[in-house]
């Protein structure tokens, strides 16, 4: 199945009719060359509308559309037309639901400043001032003004932005059964993902039961047992539960195929306990990381908003993610002995992100399909059987999670860092975790936040994108938490401590 968006970006060049169009006619072609020489396909030139006016922005909304193109850049090659150019980005967004950026020309040299300058510094100002106008969400890079090799850089950059937002308007999120008892963190309102517009199918775990019997026998069994077992390898402690777990996958696979209905991606928010192990006879933990391996984000425990940071993160990293407890310390005898002097990291820096076994096998250092030891304290043992364990690759990483919270407002937080090439000596999907003060990121981010304890983890260094997909979708820029270096103090941080 593919779950994730391919974007084109439109790249559309305008001019302010008192300026030459050749201006913005042959930077647009410099841009697109080095765009081209450096990064080659994703981008589509307008070749034909230079928009100054509305009449032009009809016909380069008329091109986009014809060459299906899902994201928009609007390139200032001169000062701009500030009524065109905010026209143009607001009817592409409506009519597509696509991300729409804003970048401009630099000057080029001395020559150009006689008689060819195109004040585009000047032009972003006023297209900034009407896109506010018309209520017009763009992304608009940090330093947006550049020569041809630096926006094509940005328009780069550009690119996880815009699937994010083109999928987030065709996701639904798929869910089974209220939150396990005491996990409140878990339940948040849903009149954000509305908002998003994402929409949300929820159903009983009785659903889920009825169609997971109806599956019995499902002739497709085996040679789905088959692909784990070989996926497994030696890791295939329980091959006697292989069966029941492909029989669960078959069920969520084809109702994902049966439920999505008018929307193009999904993710599922999954129940996974109290009753689920009793009654499905397995827990569900493995055939959850299967899934997201393939782009499909399943979240345990019916963690909604969960669910939706893992598919953010799939579609801007292009890769698996997985969702881990924000869990335990790491022991200062395991510390001493494997991370001080080997590491730039204190004690307080570290900890370990652990959940029962739902993270993809290829992000594993090695792998076990085995009991839930944590569930199995409880029950018997053998409906416990299912939960992939080992520990997690080491590398960079992006901790991130977007929440609503209580007040029905969105919230979120990012966090670079990395795992660490360190032995955890433990049970489950497991990692030793490394991000700079994270002491005071956990205390007035994280518990000042009220976050739950959750997160999304991407793998790799995606901070930048995930921020500006944030702002994009809605989330006000203070209520973005981040791991903030020492010298900067926190708002809720005693500054006598």
């Amino acid at each position: 199945m593919n779950n994730a968006p391919a974007i084109k970006v439109g790249v559309v060049a305008v001019s302010r009719d008192c300026f030459p169009e050749s201006l913005s006619v042959n930077r647009r072609k410099a841009l697109m060359k080095a765009y081209e020489e450096k990064y080659g396909e994703g981008v589509a030139e307008c070749p034909v509308y230079i928009v100054e006016s509305e009449i032009h922005m009809k016909q380069a909304l008329a091109w986009l559309e014809q060459e299906g193109c899902n994201a928009l850049a609007v390139y200032l090659g001169n000062f701009g037309p500030e009524i065109s150019e905010t026209m143009l980005a607001k009817e592409f967004t409506e009519r597509t639901g696509g991300a729409v950026m804003f970048f401009a020309a630099a000057e080029e040299n001395i020559p150009t400043l006689a008689n060819s300058r195109g004040d585009a510094y000047c032009g972003m100002l006023n297209a900034s001032y009407n896109l506010k106008l018309r209520g017009v969400k763009a992304y608009i890079p940090e330093y947006p003004v550049g020569d041809a090799e630096d926006c094509a850089e940005m328009l780069h950059e550009f690119l996880p932005i815009a699937r994010a937002v083109y999928a987030l308007k065709h996701l639904k999120i798929i869910s089974f059964g209220p939150r396990p008892m005491n996990f409140l963190a878990c339940n948040a309102p849903i009149q954000q993902l509305y908002n998003l517009g994402v929409e949300i199918e929820e159903n009983s775990e009785l659903d889920l039961f009825e169609a997971y019997n109806k599956h019995a026998g499902d002739e497709r069994i085996p040679q789905v047992v088959e692909d784990m077992a070989a996926e497994l390898g030696e890791g295939n402690k329980k091959p006697e539960i292989l069966p029941k777990l492909a029989q669960y996958e078959l069920t969520l696979l084809d109702w994902v195929e049966a439920h999505k209905g008018s929307r193009e991606y999904v993710a599922i928010a999954g129940k996974c306990w109290p009753a689920f192990q009793t009654q499905f006879g397995f827990v569900p933990c493995y055939v959850n990381s299967r899934l997201t391996g393939r782009g499909i984000p399943v979240s345990c425990e019916v963690d909604i908003y969960g669910a939706l940071s893992e598919f953010i993160g799939t579609v801007v990293s292009q890769d698996a993610v997985t969702l881990l407890d924000i869990n335990n310390t790491v022991p200062k005898d395991l510390y001493k002995a494997d991370i001080e002097g080997k590491y730039a990291y204190a004690l307080t820096d570290t900890f370990m992100g652990f959940h029962c076994g739902n993270t993809c096998t290829k992000k594993l250092c090695f792998c076990e399909m085995k009991y839930q030891l944590i569930m199995a304290r409880s029950l018997p043992e053998e409906v416990t059987q299912g939960t992939l364990e080992g520990d997690i690759v080491p590398g960079d990483i992006t901790f991130f999670r977007l929440q609503s919270t209580s007040d029905n407002k969105l919230r979120a937080y990012v966090a670079e860092g990395e795992v660490l090439p360190v032995r955890t000596h433990s049970f489950g999907s497991i990692g030793i975790f490394a991000i700079p003060q994270m002491k005071r990121f956990y205390r007035h981010v994280l518990i000042e936040g009220n976050y739950p304890h959750h997160g999304a983890v991407a793998f790799g260094h995606f901070g930048k994108a995930l921020f500006e997909v944030f702002k994009y979708i809605g989330v006000a820029p203070e209520e973005i938490g981040y791991n903030q270096p020492a010298r900067e103090r926190y708002k809720t941080e005693n500054p006598f401590a």
